[in-house]
């Protein structure tokens, strides 16, 4: 039976719009939990009031001369951050409001960046974390609130952020204790990677002077469209499509955009791999960057290609693609269409997991590297020392017995590559700025080994994946091999009021996601690199792409 039969025969699109738990469990604990998470749907029907809110806080359109904004940053992981990190990259934003810096990183190198460039006196921030206890954001706040304190008294400071977080949380009671311009609250009944239409995402967006209203009334439309019948409902199609290819065997959801949509990938990556990689099962989020990577793509692909309307180039290469594998395209007429798009992911997502029999709405495996990276700040717990060094790189194997040290780095990276099953990929995870100036190298190597070794490599930067495909990395089947890959040599950054500098956290980070994807029985080495330097960083590069020579 095909997947549309199926979800035609659970009637499982007006149960979803029941907001009916027994869709996902027949277990009422777990349906107690599920009907906590479903409040997302119907959300672009009813966001005025939250577009109202933003308005509201007088840092958009003409009061910001009045304010001198003229920067705001927005400190968030996961979902609190990638939504209007995509917003930001796909929809043209009024000339006259302020520039919004998405901060998704605790790098120290990213964060001098600002602590130097940016004028206390002309910046803003909107702090968000649905729990309101995120380590990143919470550090980052004591950061910043302490720079802008050398230039302004406590008040001042304190009315240069906004915080977006779920009643009654921590960040709440903060808030209201030091003096925060605003709280905006979140409903409690979303989770944070389905929020993308609640101030988590339209927020930013607005005080960024995007056009929101527009994104809503898209996303209002897709909600109209996915009450249809499966045969008519893009949601439900889409779940179909992807579901009967991972029946198939094809686990690999392929993400391909046109140009200015690269951004999209990031959210729906989150939302697939944190949704689905639980209990062994998952589907893997492949973000690739163009036409040229089609000939590293096998038998455990399907292929979902984002374009503009325009792009006829792409439109042609997903038709011809469409005769060796499984190809949907999805076409945006308008910047604004995101907002159906966010709607059209949301509900096939839910709709898959679904099909796969498991709870799309929690992600059970998050809290262990947290819990773990929390005990290594705190002296509770030591990591393995490194088994040798080489190239100036530490190398460390936190499971079974390491290899006599190589001659090189890229004998090191040869001998991971070897670890590589049939159905398997490769995921370089690296505790970086996530900035092209950083990364450049590390994605065009990235590139290349995929296509010489003919799978799947993917790059993850820290700590923002650990709030994105760390829970299938971990909950998902064991198909994947993991590079994690830290830095030393930061200027350190003191977080106020902590016993760690950013540096602490960034290492404590890599080495507990280490430690954890190894409690796993993930297959999984650690670098250290000298410094986060882009010199360095292309050594690793090109290290990497010598291994597969």
């Amino acid at each position: 039976m095909d997947s549309a039969t199926r979800l035609e025969q659970a009637d499982a699109v007006r149960r979803l719009w029941d907001k009916d738990p027994s869709l996902f469990s027949d277990d009422p604990a777990v349906q107690e939990l599920v009907a906590n998470r479903l409040g997302w749907l119907g959300l672009g029907e009813e966001a005025l009031p939250v577009i109202e809110s933003a308005h509201s806080l007088g840092w958009t359109g003409e009061t910001v001369r009045a304010e001198r904004i003229s920067d705001i940053v927005l400190l968030g992981m996961g979902g609190s951050s990638l939504a209007p990190l995509t917003m930001r990259e796909t929809v043209p934003a009024h000339s006259a409001a302020p520039s919004l810096t998405v901060l998704d990183t605790s790098s120290p190198t990213a964060v001098e960046y600002l602590l130097t460039s940016f004028d206390p006196a002309s910046t803003a921030f909107v702090i968000a974390s649905k729990s309101g206890g995120t380590i990143e954001p919470r550090s980052l706040y004591a950061v910043f609130r302490e720079w802008l304190e050398g230039s302004m008294d406590a008040e001042a400071a304190g009315a240069r952020f906004v915080a977006t977080t779920d009643p009654g949380s921590p960040l709440e009671e903060l808030a209201r204790a030091e003096g925060f311009h605003a709280v905006t609250s979140t409903p409690a009944d979303v989770g944070g990677r389905y929020s993308a239409l609640t101030a988590f995402g339209l927020l930013p967006a607005a005080l960024a002077g995007i056009d929101v209203a527009r994104i809503a009334e898209s996303a209002a439309a897709m909600e109209e469209a996915c009450r249809r019948p499966v045969s008519e409902n893009p949601g439900a199609q889409l779940a179909a499509w992807m579901h009967d290819a991972y029946e198939d065997g094809r686990d690999k959801l392929t993400l391909v955009a046109s140009e200015g949509l690269g951004a999209f990938g990031l959210w729906v990556e989150q939302l697939i791999a944190e949704s689905t990689g639980k209990l062994g099962h998952g589907l893997v989020p492949v973000l690739e960057s163009g036409p040229d990577s089609a000939d590293a793509f096998g038998d455990d692909r399907m292929v979902a290609v984002v374009r503009w309307h325009s792009d006829d180039a792409l439109a042609a290469w997903a038709e011809e693609l469409g005769h060796r594998m499984p190809v949907t395209q999805l076409v945006l007429d308008d910047p604004h269409d995101v907002g159906a798009e966010f709607v059209r992911w949301e509900v096939a997502t839910a709709l898959v997991g679904h099909l796969m029999d498991i709870n799309p709405f929690d992600e059970p495996n998050v809290t262990e590297a947290k819990q773990t990276t929390a005990s290594i700040l705190a002296g509770e717990l030591t990591v393995p020392e490194p088994s040798f060094t080489v190239d100036g790189v530490e190398v460390t194997y936190p499971s079974g017995e390491a290899p006599s040290a190589p001659a090189d780095l890229a004998s090191v990276l040869r001998d991971v590559v070897s670890w590589l099953g049939e159905k398997d990929y490769l995921a370089l995870l690296v505790f970086v700025p996530g900035d092209d100036t950083y990364t450049r190298a590390l994605r065009k190597a990235v590139g290349r080994v995929s296509r010489k070794i003919g799978r799947p490599v993917v790059l993850g930067v820290g700590p923002r994946y650990l709030h994105s495909t760390g829970q299938l990395h971990k909950g998902g089947p064991n198909r994947g091999v993991f590079v994690v890959v830290s830095a030393r040599g930061s200027e350190p950054i003191p977080v106020p009021g902590e016993d760690y500098t950013l540096e602490d956290l960034v290492k404590a980070q890599a080495d507990g996601d280490m430690l954890t994807l190894a409690a796993h029985d993930r297959r999984v080495v650690g670098l250290t690199l000298p410094d986060a330097r882009v010199s360095s960083l292309g050594k690793l590069a090109e290290a990497f792409s010598q291994a597969i020579r």
